[in-house]
């Protein structure tokens, strides 16, 4: 396996870090990428036909563009190598909402959140009640599944006792069972299955690496998928000699931080668990994802440079460090032998919006230095209704708003406020309204407690936010949001597909790869009735 100074992207990360100041970042990602030495003995070599694990990764708000770029630009790049080996779906789309939890679901459930009734990590639900409530009082509550949930933010695996999963049940929602009042952890809030749960219960290792520690959402309903789970906190001032920091605040920073991640997977390959100190044999499904391309995407002083999606230098160099990244782990994969009995499968749970900047419009108020002059025009869709005397419960909103009511009767004012905006002067920028029968169809009922009664899809580039600190966001239904990329890669797999998928189509052929049947999912066998992905021939 080559080390990380056979690929010069990590080598000129770890120099930027080691200058941001000396001590701190370089020490990090030092530490990552020294858990990913060279390593002379193969513990878990494959022999035989047949595909034995998965690796799943999630490149977070990488756009098909983005690989199509990259690889014409690298032709010898690791993302050029799966293409060569694998079959590239050109019109794969994310979940919509193109939220980072509905996003990791539709590969874990193969449904969307009509079946497992996740819309976000920040929602609401009116049949639970609020946290430390002892079940008292009118149901109704946020429904928060974020850094929000952590012992302590000053800890990079979230604090808490020793042996926990640093979840603080103090911030979970609660719930009546049978008489009693219990916390509600995320793994419970899913209403199906995950493939971790299929997995792990035909006697297969399972693991995964993300952003929160509340990601043990997809070890299922039955909170048994996982066997383990790798999930340093992201918004953790744990940035080595940056006080106050977290992982977030420059792009450097979150390569640093997935370096972390990467190393992980890299012991996963080698039959290690995650710290590379235990044996526990290589996983038949795993993988990570990686925060550094939406990061680079994100922040203000970088993103892209045009409506041609060309990287900024920062963005550039996160794309590299993932390109490197997978580099490595297909090394680690040719060195153990396991690379014909891996499925690689590279896609991304959600775009950002908007690429091109001139398109960028926010709330007004905002003075985000990247706003072209007069496009902080935007009026909050809750004011609209506030104004016409509606009541909200709660408002979730980036690229996109989810409105849950106070009095759900209100509806029809509600719509009526929001059409009589849009046709007269159309301050809060709307393209479509979803309620009613139009919303039920496609997201569930409102009624049944989880579903928003309204959701806004906003003209593409609309942010409903203020923020000085980014330039895009993700969760809407525009092109940026959902049209990402997907590449399913092993030596005996080639082609191009441009016909539209989904990321919920992973999870079923996830299954079949593995010798599972895809109707064990109970978003499958649903109504959603999710297909495997097409053209997934394995040739001799």
């Amino acid at each position: 396996m080559q080390t990380a100074t056979a690929y010069p992207h990590l080598e000129r990360l770890t120099m930027t870090l080691a200058n941001r100041p000396k001590t701190a970042l370089a020490i990090a990602c030092a530490s990552a990428l020294a858990l990913v030495a060279p390593s002379h003995a193969r513990a878990d070599d494959d022999k035989g036909e047949g595909i034995k694990h998965v690796l799943l990764l999630s490149v977070d708000g990488m756009h098909e563009v983005d690989l199509q770029r990259y690889v014409k630009y690298h032709p010898t790049s690791a993302f050029a190598r799966l293409i060569t080996h694998g079959v590239h779906f050109t019109n794969a789309h994310s979940s919509r909402p193109s939220d980072s939890f509905p996003g990791l679901l539709a590969f874990m459930t193969g449904g969307s959140p009509l079946s497992h009734g996740v819309f976000y990590d920040d929602s609401y639900d009116r049949t639970l009640f609020a946290p430390n409530s002892n079940c008292q009082g009118k149901p109704g509550t946020e429904t928060n599944f974020a850094e929000n949930l952590d012992y302590d933010l000053t800890k990079l695996d979230g604090g808490g006792p020793a042996g926990s999963n640093h979840i603080d049940p103090a911030q979970l929602p609660m719930r009546k069972v049978g008489g009693k009042c219990e916390v509600v952890y995320p793994h419970q809030f899913l209403k199906t299955n995950t493939i971790m749960e299929v997995i792990h219960a035909a006697g297969k290792r399972t693991a995964w690496s993300d952003k929160h520690p509340a990601y043990e959402i997809i070890s299922g309903p039955s909170g048994k998928g996982l066997d383990e789970l790798y999930a340093p906190e992201i918004n953790s001032t744990t940035v080595p000699g940056h006080p106050g920091a977290d992982w977030t605040t420059d792009p450097s920073f979150t390569r640093a931080y997935d370096g972390l991640k990467v190393a992980a997977v890299i012991n996963w390959i080698k039959g290690l668990d995650h710290t590379g100190t235990k044996k526990v044999g290589v996983p038949a499904i795993f993988g990570m994802n990686f925060q550094a391309v939406s990061v680079g995407e994100k922040v203000t002083a970088d993103g892209y440079l045009d409506a041609l999606a060309t990287p900024s230098t920062q963005l550039e160099l996160s794309l590299d460090f993932v390109d490197a990244s997978l580099g490595q782990m297909l090394q680690a994969l040719d060195d153990r032998h396991l690379t014909d009995s891996t499925l690689v499968i590279v896609g991304a749970k959600h775009g950002q919006s908007p690429i091109d900047v001139t398109k960028l419009h926010m709330l007004v108020g905002s003075t985000n230095p990247k706003l072209v002059a007069g496009q902080a025009d935007v009026t909050d869709p809750v004011d609209l209704l506030t104004a016409a005397g509606v009541a909200v419960a709660q408002e979730t909103a980036d690229d996109v708003a989810l409105i849950w009511l106070a009095d759900q009767s209100q509806l029809s004012k509600a719509v009526a406020a929001l059409e009589s905006d849009s046709k007269n002067g159309n301050h809060a920028r709307i393209e479509k309204i979803y309620a009613g029968e139009r919303l039920e169809d496609q997201f569930g009922d409102p009624a049944l407690g989880r579903t928003p009664d309204i959701i806004i899809q906003p003209i593409a580039g609309t942010i409903y936010s203020k923020s000085k600190a980014k330039i895009a966001e993700h969760g809407g239904f525009a092109e940026d949001d959902t049209h990402v990329l997907l590449v399913v890669s092993n030596p005996k797999l080639h082609g191009v597909v441009s016909d539209r998928v989904e990321n919920k189509q992973v999870a079923p052929s996830i299954l079949k790869a593995l010798g599972l049947e895809p109707e064990q999912l109970e978003a499958v066998r649903g109504e959603e009735h999710t297909r495997g992905l097409p053209d997934l021939r394995l040739e001799d």
